[in-house]
């Protein structure tokens, strides 16, 4: 295992919620990462993340860890969920929260 899946493997297995993203929580640099923010920032969940415009490695090392072509990038539980799309996808349906929930995660607001 490269030293950058170990890194991505770490982050993804030692945290319930992490979010590989352009930018940081504090300051999102795509519209999709930001979108991704507001919604677990909504929803009040704890969730660490690491920025892929750090390193060409880890934006590389992130897409090919899930087959995954782009980013952001959401795992709960060590678990991939998907991007920007199906994570607001799921957020308007429910679906997310109620996945949250199941997996543990305690969700201070609902849709």
């Amino acid at each position: 295992m490269s030293d950058i899946t170990a890194f991505i493997d770490d982050k993804v297995k030692s945290n319930d919620v992490f979010l590989f993203m352009k930018g940081s929580p504090d300051f999102p640099q795509c519209g999709f990462s930001g979108q991704v923010v507001q919604i677990l920032n909504y929803l009040g969940i704890d969730y660490g993340s690491a920025n892929v415009l750090e390193s060409q490695e880890l934006r590389e090392g992130v897409k090919a860890y899930t087959n995954w072509p782009t980013i952001p990038q959401l795992y709960v539980k060590g678990e991939f969920v998907g991007g920007a799309d199906i994570v607001r996808e799921m957020f308007q349906a429910g679906e997310l929260q109620s996945f949250l929930s199941e997996k543990g995660i305690a969700v201070k607001q609902t849709a």
